[in-house]
């Protein structure tokens, strides 16, 4: 074991960015957070400032420290996580960003997205990529970026312009910037743009081109846990091994040592992500699943995975506080939806971006049906948290499909899974024993993973499995009837949210 004493992970997430100080044993030491804006130009429009985050991250880091009474002396790694599919474009000469970072929700690419499947459709890049043409990747993003914003595709053209992920971003600035900033990825992120083909993890040069990116502009991909550069001299973290990346899907499947095949976990944070890992089999989706890449250690095999992404379940309760003011903190939401027995037949289909997995419906938008006079706010929350159990499921039905795996528990993460109420409906909703684990903070914990073994502060995923600890497991108590008029109900419900989007309606 190294004399050094912790990993420090940096979580560039949706809504907010954190830095978490962990020890040997994968417990937290120290956490710092910050929010950033939610920037909303148009209806389905969603954006966050780069130069914001950024500055974020730098204040993140330093509450981390000082919380931690540590400094870079007793760091013997950084790992890196962050929302996936959300794109930035910068100038590699002075750093700053031409545009804001278009975030994974954003749906404004839908012309792009019908434009490059042309004749062919949604599937025809599937093969290559493991994904459908949507407008939740990044390659999009960065072609509208470079078709909208006056003279950045002339810069591109130059050479001046560099793309990437949040992942990207961070790494390129944490390692100097415009002083010899790295420009790299890893295989999870590189997996999200729509343009890195599967099988040899590298840029698709046809699909590069058919996206009309300058390949002068993609950042160079690498694994999740290798050594990509140190921190910049002037910074907090100088010197300090920057020595993994993973998406944050990624990340969380990692830190809940799903290594086995068949092995699955659903995250619960802005969105939900499930996941369940393939091992060295690229597994296509038949039934509306992401074909892509779980995680790639140093020169170790690249493990696959299967993938449903859920655009809105935490967003929703955010939703329902800053939106409708039902209540003044998320975590009220449990005593409201406690204050009814059930959900009063209301149902809440929660199709702001369209429907991810395993609709993939950009003509959707939310809806809630089965309203009479006797539903009362109460319903409603309840509804409310019923949406993501259902959204679960949809997603773990199709997961068993493609993989002819059964599961057999479900492990969870995320903030929602602190909700008592969600987490036994959600056991009553699968009938699967659900389990979540001590540390609940696994993406972080996963990219703190990755880069200590990439250093040699832990040994390997065998350290992983023995830090894991559990600490509640719900188990299923819901009657099979009841279980299953629920469910058919709610599949009526998310009938009612197709075909909203007409050619007039943006």
């Amino acid at each position: 074991m190294s004399e050094k004493k912790y990993v420090l992970a940096i979580d560039q997430g949706t809504t907010s960015s954190r830095a978490i100080l962990f020890d040997h044993s994968g417990r937290i030491v120290a956490v710092g957070q910050k929010e950033h804006e939610q920037i909303f130009p148009r209806a389905g429009w969603v954006e966050h400032d780069p130069a914001e985050v950024w500055t974020n991250v730098r204040e993140v880091v330093a509450q981390a420290l000082a919380k931690g009474e540590t400094n870079k002396e007793e760091i013997a790694a950084v790992g890196i996580t962050n929302q996936r599919e959300t794109a930035v474009v910068w100038d590699k000469n002075t750093g700053e960003p031409v545009y804001n970072a278009i975030v994974w929700q954003d749906t404004r690419t839908q012309e792009i997205v019908d434009e490059l499947g042309g004749a062919d459709g949604p599937d025809k890049y599937k093969d290559i990529v493991g994904l459908p043409l949507a407008t939740y990747f990044s390659g999009p993003k960065v072609k509208w970026i470079l078709d909208n914003v006056e003279g950045a595709r002339e810069r591109a053209e130059r050479g001046d312009l560099l793309m990437g992920t949040m992942d990207t971003w961070v790494v390129w600035n944490l390692t100097g910037g415009v002083s010899g900033g790295i420009h790299v990825t890893d295989v999870t992120n590189a997996s999200r743009t729509l343009m890195m083909d599967l099988k040899t993890l590298d840029w698709d040069q046809k699909i590069v081109a058919d996206m009309t990116i300058p390949p002068s502009m993609l950042p160079e991909i690498k694994s999740s846990a290798e050594t990509y550069g140190v921190g910049r001299p002037q910074g907090l973290l100088a010197g300090v091994p920057i020595s993994g990346i993973l998406g944050d899907q990624q990340a969380a499947t990692f830190g809940q040592a799903c290594f086995d095949v068949g092995m699955a976990k659903n995250t619960y944070g802005t969105g939900c992500f499930m996941i369940m890992n393939t091992g060295k089999e690229i597994v296509p989706s038949k039934n509306g699943l992401l074909t892509t890449v779980c995680y790639k250690i140093g020169e170790a095999d690249t493990v696959y995975a299967l993938e449903g992404s859920i655009a809105v379940t935490g967003s929703l309760v955010q939703w329902l506080r800053d939106n409708l003011k039902m209540f003044e903190s998320a975590p009220e939401i449990e005593e409201l939806a406690t204050s009814v027995e059930d959900n009063g037949g209301a149902y809440v289909v929660p199709a702001f971006s369209g429907l991810f997995a395993p609709y993939w419906r950009s003509d959707a938008r939310g809806a809630i049906v089965g309203l009479t006079r006797y539903v009362n706010r109460g319903h409603i929350a309840r509804a409310v948290l019923e949406a993501t159990a259902y959204q679960t499921r949809e997603v773990l039905d199709a997961m068993e499909a493609d993989s002819g795996v059964k599961l057999a528990a479900l492990k969870v993460d995320g903030g929602m899974t602190a909700n008592e109420t969600l987490m036994q409906f959600q056991a009553d909703q699968l009938g699967v024993d659900v389990v979540r684990p001590v540390v609940a903070e696994t993406t972080a914990l996963g990219a703190a993973y990755a880069a200590g073994i990439a250093v040699g502060f832990w040994s390997g995923e065998q350290d992983v499995i023995d830090n894991w600890a559990e600490d509640k497991r719900w188990k299923p108590a819901m009657a099979q009837d009841e279980r299953a008029r629920l469910y058919r109900l709610w599949k009526k419900a998310v009938t009612r949210t197709f075909d909203w989007v007409d050619e007039d309606v943006k």
